[in-house]
């Protein structure tokens, strides 16, 4: 099976990548390296490029007739950024990808693996959400999200294409074997900024301490990516077991999360319990865009894929932390 990655340089996308190579599918990675990188493309088949870019699309289908379903994770993905700058995230996020649908359809797929988000959620009283409940993103990033995923049912249900969308919760961690991680040296998430205030003895922020949670701090569930790439395969594979041809149904929706919640403050003594000296905190007002945050009940990703999260909060805070340490002989800058 042959499957095109969008965004397969990425962090996300490059961990999707290896999950389907140790699994014997066949990925061809395109990606524009506006945030990926090039070294997680070695020795895989790569085309640098754009999602718009129609010629291209028709050149990947023309060489490699045999595709037959595409992952999307090709996007921008930072909140306070789609704040700062709307239009961009609109263009790039929502605009680029329904001329890639245009071109996918063109080249006869049929079969499209979308990486949504939570962000996209409302959520309840006790912060737990499942795919029936209410959608309020709170920021244009989530936005683009939820108006992407009407875009494809929309899509789906006047065309021959099925899509099946994957709402991620917040990834953490690297492949557990170190071919790809984090591409970013500052990223903006929060065990990102843990460990660059760890390595530069700075203070972390806690963004938000007034939130109606256990604590006051944001709740999230922390999914390892690894898990996250795994499910990919689950769906890849079991695609048209969920989407049959013919069927009256050509849209899904899955959660992929552990199904638990866990407070920012929670989420800093994991990491302090993990790491070999402890972080220095300082707590702050939210960044804009933030909202306190919500964790998936799971029903759906056990009955549909037959996936659970195996790995544990811990594990992903051991495996960003090696990564760390590693990334800059990977990458180089």
């Amino acid at each position: 099976m042959k499957v095109l990655v969008a965004g397969g340089a990425g962090f996300i996308g490059s961990t999707v990548v290896s999950a389907c190579l140790d699994d014997g599918l066949v990925p061809v990675i395109l990606d524009n390296l506006n945030t990926g990188r090039r070294e997680f493309t070695r020795d895989r088949i790569f085309y640098q490029g754009d999602i718009a870019d129609g010629a291209l699309i028709d050149r990947i289908f023309a060489e490699h007739p045999d595709i037959t379903a595409v992952v999307h994770a090709a996007a921008l993905i930072v909140v306070p950024e789609s704040v700062a700058q709307p239009l961009r995230y609109y263009r790039e996020n929502v605009g680029k990808s329904v001329d890639f649908l245009d071109h996918l359809l063109r080249n006869g797929c049929q079969r499209v693996l979308f990486s949504s988000s939570a962000a996209i959620y409302r959520p309840g009283e006790d912060f737990s959400v499942d795919e029936n409940s209410d959608l309020e993103p709170t920021s244009p990033y989530g936005r683009t999200k939820a108006m992407l995923e009407t875009i494809l049912a929309d899509t789906a249900a006047a065309t021959e294409l099925r899509a099946l969308s994957l709402r991620y919760f917040n990834p953490i961690g690297a492949d557990p074997t170190m071919r790809t991680g984090l591409q970013l040296r500052r990223p903006s998430h929060a065990l990102g900024m843990m460990i660059s205030a760890l390595e530069n003895d700075n203070e972390f922020l806690v963004t938000g301490v007034d939130w109606p949670t256990r604590d006051g701090s944001g709740i999230r569930d922390y999914i390892h990516v690894w898990d996250l790439a795994r499910a990919h395969v689950q769906a890849l594979r079991r695609f048209d077991d969920i989407l049959p041809v013919g069927a009256r149904r050509s849209y899904e929706v899955i959660n992929l999360g552990t199904g638990n919640g866990t407070t920012v403050k929670e989420f800093v003594a994991a990491f302090n319990a993990v790491s070999d000296r402890p972080l220095r905190v300082r707590e702050t007002g939210p960044r804009p865009g933030d909202s306190a945050g919500s964790y998936t009940r799971t029903g759906r990703a056990r009955q549909l894929l037959d996936w659970k999260a195996e790995l544990t909060l811990e594990d992903g805070i051991r495996h960003s932390l090696a990564w760390a340490a590693r990334r800059d002989t990977v990458l180089g800058d």
